[in-house]
């Protein structure tokens, strides 16, 4: 799937408890005379949105026209959240400066991004009833404009039961779906909305069940969806992925298979994909998997951070290609133009029946040309009417396995065809190499690589290295026992 082509700009409206997320680094190289604990030195101060404003600030990378309804305080740090926002392309003409303070969370980050301490600045007290009016009236004006509403709750006060209800309610009169992100043990709070997204404590404490297993995390997930009246409920399962409940049957997506470097946002950046998938016209299984993929990206960053959706969009592709493999399928080949985007495809092919040291260097030699390797393998029927009966000598799952063995190799394809020119066509190469032992004009594919202005490279072989060789000189062997 690639969501280059598929997420275009939607209007998303996000509603929940923004705030900033400040990030101290610098270094801890000694105890305190004063007490016992460590000193810590700030070298560098940075500030990003947190919270709600994280999420709307991923709905911006992923290309989203986003605007954000909530509350912050009258002070330098609602002033810097608001500004990072707008900075980003997020409206925030619907952020009130009403708290009594921004809620700001700053992170002491040392050596090896070893978080030394979290101080919060916040208030938590639930919104007034004024307050609650004030911002109802505001989307009742307004609701209209979106194609999708997200709430975001991280218990800091906005998202007060009658709030929340009221926003609910108003977004289901306009006919505009409700993705909420939960918090605390009320799953009452949630009732009407289209999909709720607990985490597996959410889950435990809304519905009091158990959510170790399988079976119970589905259990549990069917008794929140009859509580809320939900039509999904997508329970995040941090390493174990995510469970969707609400369709036919439950669907099990698997985290993707990343070193997990910091969690910070991952739930944020989740919620934020959903919606733009959903707001796009995906499936909600297809919605969920980009989700998904979003977060798994989220975990390898450090911190709060804003996932691209080229970054997202690359990562299907390579998932959707098994990159774990490099022997591709016909179908993943096509798609190699789109996942090496801003990169040159070097291609060459061969029957590589016996791997030797002509074959390597001939191959890393190719490697250099570009960025990406792509290899051509002849099936084994390929080169049985190339070289004869009694070829290959090898199988072409035992060549392929051989070739992806070689790390300047980047993936391999076998065609079934006499010629490469059907698999040139799809893979789009920008250089196209063969054996010095071919005259430019005899290259199959060399019209289709110079049409999209790419070139030919003939690379010459190792003189006495060959696959025939070889197989002649081990029968001359067994002749001579």
């Amino acid at each position: 799937m690639n969501l280059l082509n598929r997420i275009h700009e939607k209007k998303i409206l996000v509603i929940g408890d923004v705030m900033l997320d400040t990030y101290y680094t610098g270094e801890v190289r000694r105890i305190s005379p004063e007490a016992p604990v460590p000193v810590f030195r700030k070298m560098t101060e940075q500030s990003v949105p947190g919270g709600a404003a994280n999420v709307a600030a991923n709905l911006a990378a992923a290309n989203q026209s986003v605007s954000v309804l909530s509350v912050t305080g009258k002070d330098e740090a609602g002033e810097r959240l608001r500004s990072r926002l707008s900075d980003m392309g997020v409206a925030c003409d619907m952020v009130l400066p009403l708290k009594a303070c921004t809620t700001e969370k700053i992170r002491f980050i040392a050596e090896n991004n070893q978080q030394v301490m979290r101080l919060d600045n916040e208030v938590t007290d639930g919104i007034s009833d004024e307050v609650c009016t004030e911002l109802l009236g505001l989307l009742e004006a307004r609701v209209d404009e979106f194609d999708i509403v997200v709430l975001s709750d991280y218990g800091k006060g906005l998202l007060t039961y009658d709030f929340t209800q009221g926003v609910i309610r108003l977004a289901k009169v306009h006919g505009k779906r409700t993705l909420v992100d939960v918090k605390g043990s009320d799953a009452g709070k949630y009732a009407g909305a289209f999909l709720v997204k607990p985490n597996l404590l959410e889950l435990h404490d809304m519905t009091k069940m158990p959510v170790k297993t399988d079976e119970e995390i589905i259990t549990s997930s069917n008794a929140l969806r009859d509580i809320c009246g939900a039509d999904y409920i997508l329970t995040t399962c941090g390493g174990r992925g995510m469970v969707l409940v609400g369709g036919k049957k439950p669907i099990f997506v698997d985290a993707d298979d990343h070193e997990v470097f910091d969690v910070t946002g991952a739930g944020d950046t989740a919620l934020a994909y959903l919606a733009a998938a959903l707001a796009n016209g995906c499936s909600v299984r297809r919605s969920v998997e980009v989700a998904n993929h979003a977060a798994g990206l989220q975990v390898t960053k450090a911190g709060t951070a804003a996932i691209g959706l080229r970054e997202v969009s690359e990562v299907m592709l390579k998932a959707e290609a098994d990159v774990s493999n490099k022997v591709l399928d016909r179908r993943s080949a096509s798609k190699l133009r789109e996942l090496a985007a801003g990169k040159k495809i070097v291609f060459t092919n061969g029957c590589f029946d016996i791997l030797h040291v002509g074959h390597i260097r001939y191959l890393r030699q190719a490697s250099r040309l570009g960025d990406m390797l792509v290899v051509g393998l002849n099936s084994d029927a390929s080169v049985r009417r190339l070289k004869g009966e009694g070829r290959p000598i090898n199988s072409e799952n035992d060549r392929a396995e051989l070739l992806a063995s070689l790390e300047f190799v980047d993936y391999i394809v076998v065609f079934e065809e006499d010629t490469p020119y059907e698999l040139i066509k799809q893979v789009q190469p920008d250089v196209l190499v063969k054996g010095g032992d071919y005259a430019p004009e005899n290259v199959v594919g060399k019209d289709l690589v110079e049409a999209r202005g790419g070139k030919l490279v003939l690379i010459d072989f190792v003189e006495g290295k060959s696959t025939t060789g070889i197989i002649h000189k081990i029968r001359n062997e067994d002749d001579d026992e």
